[in-house]
């Protein structure tokens, strides 16, 4: 059984992961394999986009119906089961669904943890055995990215995910202010400090791939901002 899914997953996610960042880093990337991250990280965001688009749209409808949200919470404050189940209700209603989020995030932690194996077992140790016959194996794959090694730790990485998430839950509290609880300024501080420390034990293409998601999901943020703004002010 468990030879049974080792070759489901290298098959289905291994093989194929390592065969296109190294067709990425022969091609478009001009063999560098930072560059070659950030294009895959685009390319699977890219694949994601109906993911990203309901995940956007969710967000959006639920900060129309915040206020109504607060409303049930100071009047269901002491039935804390009747305020879960009126508030489920009310974003069922207007067509509010975490999954589409949760499912966008699953799968680039997929990619992630994927992304990982092949850096360490093939990139680091120079096995290309296992790629197609389309794609031409590489002499050797370098690791540098600007003045940094990707097969390293690097704190300025780990630190510049932890500062953008910081920045980002910042930017998005500042929206609901009046509503702020302690365990949401704990979170502020807390989630970039913990992702920053973990980054920090890690190699630097992990925060250069989460860097690069990060990213593209302001750009789609702001898309999603410009889209919907007319429309807001005509409901409002």
């Amino acid at each position: 059984m468990g030879a049974l899914l080792h070759g489901w997953w290298d098959a289905f996610f291994y093989v194929p992961l390592l065969n296109v960042l190294i067709w990425l880093y022969n091609g478009p990337a001009g063999q560098n394999l930072g560059a070659a991250i950030i294009l895959l990280t685009v390319g699977v965001r890219l694949l994601l986009l109906p993911f990203s688009f309901f995940s956007e749209r969710s967000k959006h409808i639920y900060e129309k119906v915040e206020k109504k949200i607060v409303g049930i919470e100071r009047e269901h404050k002491d039935d804390p089961e009747l305020q879960k189940e009126r508030i489920r209700e009310l974003l069922r209603e207007h067509g509010v669904s975490p999954w589409s989020r949760a499912w966008l995030l699953l799968l680039q932690l997929l990619v992630l943890v994927v992304l990982y194996q092949v850096f360490m077992g093939s990139i680091r140790t120079n096995r290309f055995d296992q790629l197609y016959p389309w794609v031409e194996h590489p002499d050797l794959v370098f690791t540098n990215f600007l003045w940094w090694n990707l097969s390293a730790r690097s704190w300025f990485w780990s630190l510049l995910v932890g500062a953008w998430l910081y920045l980002e839950i910042t930017a998005d509290q500042r929206k609901h202010r009046e509503n702020l609880t302690r365990s949401d300024l704990f979170y502020r501080v807390g989630f970039p400090a913990f992702s920053a420390v973990v980054l920090l034990l890690l190699p630097m293409m992990k925060s250069l791939f989460i860097l690069t998601s990060l990213a593209f999901s302001y750009i789609i943020g702001s898309t999603r901002r410009v889209l919907f703004q007319v429309k807001t002010e005509d409901d409002d």
